[in-house]
């Protein structure tokens, strides 16, 4: 296992009561680098959005907790977000909201000439998702799938 996935199943093993306990989702956590920065990222959601006072709430009650464990070695900022509106479908809860919703998918290679979909997300399983798109139903194995959030038209 990579010393990131390490890094952030030791986060959400830690940060997990403290989400449940305000009653909020923990959506994900992640440790990034961008440029030269080390980011520790966990993203929180509840009915009705989050708050920029919940995510301060959860950061404050965390950040006690990382100083006492100190379990990551690198330099890192440590941030609570909101997913926001583009959230990626993750984990079987965001596939079960998404169901007979629009979503669209960008795909790692070209499939029928292509790397990006969107249509109605019809079913889902442990390995492939299907969408019907222009009433036709294309199925996409999980591994071709490089993105899959909720459709979002501006």
């Amino acid at each position: 296992m990579s010393r990131s996935k390490n890094y952030e199943d030791k986060t959400t093993e830690l940060i997990m009561p403290i989400v449940e306990r305000m009653g909020f989702e923990l959506v994900d956590v992640e440790f990034v680098k961008e440029g030269s920065t080390w980011y520790l990222r966990a993203y929180i959601d509840k009915e009705g959005g989050i708050s920029v006072n919940d995510c301060e709430a959860v950061a404050r009650e965390m950040n006690e907790i990382l100083d006492r464990e100190d379990y990551i070695e690198e330099s890192y900022i440590f941030e609570v977000s909101s997913p926001g509106l583009g959230r990626p479908l993750k984990k079987e809860k965001d596939y079960v909201r998404n169901l007979n919703k629009m979503v669209e998918i960008r795909t790692y290679r070209m499939i029928e000439r292509r790397k990006e979909f969107s249509g109605i997300l019809k079913a889902y399983d442990k390995d492939t998702v299907s969408i019907v798109e222009d009433d036709n139903e294309i199925i996409f194995n999980k591994s071709d799938i490089a993105l899959i959030r909720e459709y979002i038209d501006f």
